[in-house]
């Protein structure tokens, strides 16, 4: 009887291991970028892998055999989130293997995948160059609701100008294995477009696409059956969750956001810097996900509210990359995600700079020497640097230029353990469009990390308590024209801002009647008060720091099983609260309506969350968050704390705890409890900046959204050229001479 219980129990497990829509030992997601080798014609590739894999993130010690061509991409910013739970990593490595390639791969004990390549090579009619197959973006792992249709766009692009199309993977062309397409997945294949119809239940699901290049064909000619140049693999997950609010609650992307499929072309030891900014009313975004190229730095990471943004940046260094480099990214709250949205960064390609170039370095300048018979049909009149102040002279045989490390746009960055300086000359036209040929010089002084002590190129953060100092928040209740803030309770004033406007003078009129009526002479033991004042206080001494209020709510109990909403996302959710206005920064006072709250006992808890912010230009405000429009800037140059929550003990609700012989105790907060921010309060959850920008004598000019545990970039150690410069400071013009007609390649 035993055995067939137990024979039960199996058989019951292995229908269900079968059933299950989700493999523990698949990847979450995959791409690989192919690179066609010439040294050999095209029969083996560089294969640049991006994997996504569960937690805890396998190391890459397995990727590279001995001998092989091979190298891994570590970093000291991973690429490391939360949602879809468990929390997952990314894995990048690239590898020389055969054009055509199929093989199983293994990360750690707990990813296994299958990839298929097919790049046989092709020799191109139009340009006799190798075919270079298509490059296609990986994804955070996707993030949907159960009966909530979504689009997600495969962004991809192509170097050689073709056209793109994605279908799903065949088991049958040994491109994949166990890889049946789902009823409740459509895929656009001109597109790229994968369509989720809702219909699946909760579980995580894998995807397989193969993406494909074709030679375009003109609109008024159709090529039926033409070949693909190409096939490349793409993995996919998506995580359905079961449907908690309606399909219309995910965080939207503020302006200024980077723009999907987009492309940025970067110079080298050029810095770019994107930004990514969400507004979320239901749930605050725990985290913005990113997958990009390796030494992508995030920094800043605040949510604020309904408010979070974040800003990411990469220089390029010497590297040996592709050529193309996708970001991706999404927002994260506890039950949604945002749209994806992917931008390209392109490693402009630039050509050998003609004999008689020089450019030296000093300890206060650069001087550039360049011949101008190098330069035919180039107007020498349009040449500037990075700023138009500064002169550039020439004659009839040279082309020369001063420039000073602290001026004329110069910047500093850093490259592994090396300080460079950065300027450009390039071409400026006076008209919006012209087919003139431009000229891009990228230069740099480069000074080894020897040279560069300590400090000065180790560039940290400060602290939140380094920011803010030592401080405390609390919550206080008084009658209306008590406590330490009576000026401004008992003739108060009500911020408008918060309702429209009839409203918020009807209602004021009512709470100015009622406070009236209500004066403590008419006050009566035993009964319940009518109003009371809700404080919420911080001793922050510094002078421009100011409290943000998020969220208040109140309950009958203590755990706030149940419990109502006051304030949410910093606005009044209901007739019973309003905001009295005080020339306190540090302070915030809510008016409570107590004779129209759903509270039924003569006791109540109430808590509250919190910021503290301060903005880094005088002339700037931080956010109001219940008036905010669809711009980024509302988080523009302001510092913010980290959450910080507090919580009353049992505030009474009877009128003989506030007068008799209580009165004097309404000087004093009834209790209070202050919480540590969930967040490390120390340093920032996402890296700190090891590589920014930095102007000698300035402050690094690194991104404006600053993270919610820390910063003020007026404290930051700047980067300075060493006092003497030796002979090991390095002056490159970098690699190339640009000249090329004014046009986007990458469509």
């Amino acid at each position: 009887m035993l055995d067939r219980f137990k024979l039960g129990v199996l058989l019951q497990w292995l229908i269900l291991s079968l059933l299950s829509p989700a493999y523990e030992a698949s990847s979450l997601g995959l791409t690989v970028h192919v690179v066609p080798l010439d040294d050999n014609g095209g029969k083996t590739v560089r294969a640049h892998f991006s994997v996504i894999t569960p937690s805890p993130c396998p190391d890459l010690s397995a990727v590279c055999a001995a001998g092989e061509d091979c190298q891994a991409h570590l970093t000291s910013l991973p690429f490391s989130y939360t949602k879809p739970s468990p929390a997952w990593c990314v894995r990048q490595w690239q590898k020389t293997v055969p054009s055509n390639y199929n093989a199983v791969l293994n990360l750690g004990s707990n990813t296994e995948f299958y990839v298929s390549i097919n790049a046989d090579p092709k020799v191109r009619a139009n340009n006799g160059k190798l075919n270079r197959p298509a490059f296609v973006a990986l994804p955070p792992p996707l993030r949907a609701s159960v009966n909530c249709p979504v689009n997600f766009h495969v962004s991809a692009k192509d170097l050689d100008g073709d056209k793109v199309q994605c279908r799903f993977a065949r088991a049958d062309k040994g491109e994949c294995r166990d890889c049946t397409p789902h009823s409740f997945m459509k895929l656009d294949e001109g597109s790229c477009t994968l369509t989720f119809t809702g219909k699946a239940a909760a579980g995580q699901y894998f995807i397989y696409l193969m993406a494909e290049d074709l030679i375009p064909s003109p609109p008024t000619r159709q090529i039926l059956n033409s070949s693909p140049l190409s096939s490349v693999p793409v993995h996919l997950s998506l995580t359905v969750e079961e449907s908690s609010s309606s399909c219309s609650s995910n965080p939207w992307p503020l302006d200024g956001t980077q723009e999907k499929d987009s492309v940025q072309y970067v110079l080298p030891f050029q810095e770019v810097k994107l930004n990514a900014n969400y507004k979320s009313d239901l749930e605050s975004v725990s985290e913005i996900a990113v997958v990009g190229p390796p030494d992508l730095y995030r920094v800043g990471f605040a949510s604020l509210g309904p408010l979070a943004g974040m800003t990411m940046g990469w220089i390029r260094s010497a590297n040996n990359l592709t050529q193309l480099l996708p970001v991706c990214f999404v927002a994260n709250t506890n039950s949604f995600q945002s749209e994806l949205r992917c931008v390209w960064l392109y490693q402009r390609e630039l050509r050998t700079l003609p004999d008689g170039t020089e450019l030296r370095c000093n300890q206060t300048e650069m001087s550039l020497l360049l011949p101008v018979t190098s330069l035919s049909n180039i107007n020498l009149a349009e040449l500037q640097l990075n700023s138009p102040t500064c002169p550039v002279t020439y004659n009839n045989t040279h082309l020369i230029a001063h420039i000073p490390l602290s001026g004329c746009g110069t910047k500093a960055v850093h490259s592994g353990s090396e300080l460079v300086y950065t300027n450009t000359l390039k071409s400026v036209h006076h008209t919006m469009i012209s087919r003139q040929p431009s000229l891009i010089v990228p230069l740099a002084c480069r000074i080894p990390g020897v040279q560069v002590k300590g400090p000065q190129y180790n560039i940290s953060m400060p602290t939140e308590r380094q920011t803010f100092g030592e401080f405390r928040v609390w919550i206080e209740f008084y009658l209306p024209g008590d406590g330490p803030l009576a000026e401004f309770t008992s003739t108060p004033k009500f911020r408008s801002d918060f309702l429209p406007l009839p409203r918020a003078r009807r209602e004021a009129g009512v709470v100015n009647s009622i406070s009236i009526n209500n004066a403590k002479s008419r006050l009566q033991l035993g009964e319940k008060v009518k109003q009371l004042d809700l404080l919420v206080m911080s001793n922050c001494s510094i002078e421009r720091a100011e409290m943000i209020v998020t969220n208040c709510k109140e309950s009958e109990t203590e755990d706030f099983a149940v419990s109502r909403p006051i304030l949410q996302n910093g606005c009044m959710m209901s007739n019973n609260t309003l905001e009295i206005v005080t020339e306190k920064k540090n302070a915030k006072i809510y008016r409570l309506d107590v004779s129209t709250m759903a509270v039924t006992g003569t006791t109540m808890y109430v808590e509250c969350k919190l910021n503290l912010c301060i903005t880094t230009k005088p002339s700037d405000s931080c956010p109001n968050l219940c008036n905010i429009v669809r711009s980024s800037s509302v988080l523009v140059n302001s510092v913010f704390t980290g959450t910080y929550t507090v919580r009353s003990g049992p505030v009474s609700l009877l009128v003989d705890d506030y007068l008799g012989q209580t009165v004097t105790t309404t000087e004093k907060p009834i209790t209070s409890i202050t919480e540590a921010p969930k967040s490390n309060v120390t340093l920032p959850t996402e890296p700190t900046v090891p590589k920014p920008t930095t102007t000698p004598g300035s402050t690094p000019q690194i991104s404006s959204i600053t993270s919610t545990t820390t910063k003020v970039t007026s404290s930051t150690t700047t980067s300075q050229a060493p006092e003497v410069a030796t002979s090991r400071t390095t002056g490159v013009i970098l690699l190339t001479i640009s000249i090329f007609l004014q046009m986007n390649i990458l469509q």
